[in-house]
């Protein structure tokens, strides 16, 4: 019983951060995938349309599927952790459809 309350506290300790991430992430999406990457530039890079509309509908996919994925293993729900493959099926239809669009950006 010990152990899954301190696993449960590392869990949100850890998520804290990350979903803080995501926000950055997702408000700020040029700075996020330059992130690290800037000294390989002499000019300022130009990032597609395509790009940013992936990053931020991967911060939005991880910022609502975080808590469930940690809500279900917290509750034990198993109807939630089925919801951890949906969200991932999700992720990849939102990509092809981001990748396909017809925008002409």
């Amino acid at each position: 019983m010990e152990e899954t309350i301190l696993a449960i506290i590392f869990m949100i300790i850890f998520a804290i951060p990350l979903y803080g991430l995501f926000l950055w992430s997702y408000y700020y999406p040029e700075d996020s995938l330059l992130a690290g990457k800037r000294w390989m530039y002499t000019e300022e890079p130009e990032i597609s349309k395509a790009a940013i509309r992936y990053t931020k509908f991967a911060s939005m996919t991880a910022m609502v599927g975080l808590p469930i994925v940690i809500i279900s293993f917290i509750l034990k729900i198993f109807v939630l952790r089925l919801s951890i493959v949906i969200f991932f099926l999700m992720f990849i239809l939102g990509a092809l459809k981001i990748f396909t669009d017809d925008k002409g950006d």
